[in-house]
């Protein structure tokens, strides 16, 4: 059996159809875990709906993590996937961890190697004068330091100085380093109050998984289904930047409702049980 999540993004079609061909001859069902209808990583969304033009109709089962996913399949491609959520990704002894207290309200924005799904500029500017008008709360802005390596493909120097202006004017605390390890950004994570994820399109999220394990809370944009897939605040954002009424509306509410709402680690073990469990069934079917 072949199970199918992510790692197709450099296959053409016709390199999906020969896996299919061979899956085929060798008697091998397919399974795939449908995380992205959109590609974060893809400003073109055409080179991903073709791969799943490919592989959607030809998968033996389809699994997705949410209702509205599923839907969409349906819709797209007349196919019914089953719904499993995502399990924990934030291990034990992190998971349990209580959460270290500091002043004030900290919201984050983590602009990684900047994505091309992602509008950090936009949403940085936006949530700056919100936080202004906070005396208690701060933003601070975290981006790789490959963005400032001419010789990297994540180079941005604009970004770069548009971000020290904003740090030199006071507005943001910013800082530019390597890529985190596991442990570093758990402890980067549990550092915030409210993560803000400036992403213009997309479907699922990893990070707001592992915000919901370590009681972090998140403003994640209305595209995509971040909404069904754990409890967060959303916002509505544009293909230039945010709606600065919405943003400002999903930081008043989770400020307000702090602390955010943090999984119990008994109940994400018994969902990843569930989860393996729900998996083995789909196995033991396709393997009949």
């Amino acid at each position: 059996m072949y199970h199918l999540h992510f790692g197709f993004d450099a296959q053409s079609p016709d390199e999906l159809r020969a896996l299919i061909r061979a899956l085929r001859r060798h008697g091998k069902p397919l399974v795939q875990t449908v995380h992205d209808l959109r590609n974060p990583h893809h400003l073109d969304p055409g080179p991903h709906d073709a791969a799943l033009d490919v592989l959607i109709p030809a998968a033996d089962r389809l699994i997705t993590l949410t209702r509205g996913a599923a839907d969409e399949i349906e819709r797209r491609w007349s196919r019914t996937a089953r719904v499993l959520p995502h399990p924990h990704v934030v291990e034990e002894p992190e998971l349990s961890m209580p959460r270290p207290p500091h002043d004030g309200f900290v919201v984050g924005v983590h602009a990684k190697s900047i994505r091309p799904n992602m509008r950090p500029l936009s949403v940085i500017h936006a949530l700056a004068e919100i936080i202004e008008q906070l005396p208690d709360a701060s933003l601070r802005v975290d981006i790789h330091t490959e963005t400032g390596n001419p010789d990297a493909y994540a180079y941005a120097p604009h970004t770069l100085e548009a971000l020290r202006s904003l740090a030199d004017d006071g507005l943001i605390d910013l800082r530019i380093h390597d890529y985190f390890d596991d442990t570093q950004l758990w402890d980067y994570l549990r550092s915030l109050d409210l993560s803000v994820l400036p992403y213009a399109f997309g479907t699922h999220s990893g990070w707001l998984e592992a915000c919901y394990d370590l009681g972090t809370a998140v403003a994640a944009p209305d595209c995509g289904y971040y909404a069904q897939q754990r409890p967060c605040f959303s916002y509505h954002m544009e293909d230039d930047g945010p709606d600065a009424d919405t943003l400002r509306s999903a930081v008043l509410r989770a400020r307000h409702e702090n602390p955010a709402p943090r999984a119990r680690p008994e109940a994400r073990a018994a969902e990843r049980e569930q989860i393996a469990a729900a998996h083995r069934a789909l196995y033991e079917e396709v393997l009949r």
